[in-house]
């Protein structure tokens, strides 16, 4: 009796165990999009802003969710293609070169247009100092 529970308390946490670490993997194989903070910094001459430089990377089909920013925002696509939706206005699709611009909470989603291959975006933002790079939206 003592040995089959023993056993069972074994199997139980070994379980545990291997569930806890099968969760961190796949959360770690499942980053869909991420985004890098290259540069954060003090506007000069221009009290309470801050400028933002960040590297967004999305896996392929994947998308960042509805949100806005609070500040002014600039997207340049460096790699692959999007597409773009705002609220009110219909999708764009946006390739590897083109630029837009975000005002201060617009509401949008950016989806990467393929399958099979990453979409990478450059993003600057002109923000009030100490605000989040972005709000989202439900």
């Amino acid at each position: 009796m003592k040995r089959t529970v023993l056993l069972l308390g074994l199997t139980l946490a070994a379980g545990v165990m291997a569930g806890v670490i099968g969760a961190k993997t796949l959360n770690a194989q499942q980053e869909l999009v991420k985004a890098t903070v290259l540069l954060k910094t003090d506007l000069t001459g221009v009290e309470g802003k801050e400028g933002l430089v960040v590297l967004v990377e999305h896996a392929p089909g994947a998308n960042s969710g509805k949100h806005y920013h609070p500040g002014h925002e600039f997207a340049y696509i460096l790699e692959g293609s999007a597409i773009l939706e705002q609220e009110g206005k219909p999708p764009v699709r946006l390739q590897a070169g083109n630029i837009i611009y975000y005002p201060p909470k617009e509401v949008h989603e950016g989806k990467n247009a393929s399958t099979t291959a990453p979409l990478k975006v450059l993003v600057f933002q002109v923000n009030e100092k100490g605000q989040p790079f972005l709000v989202p939206v439900d």
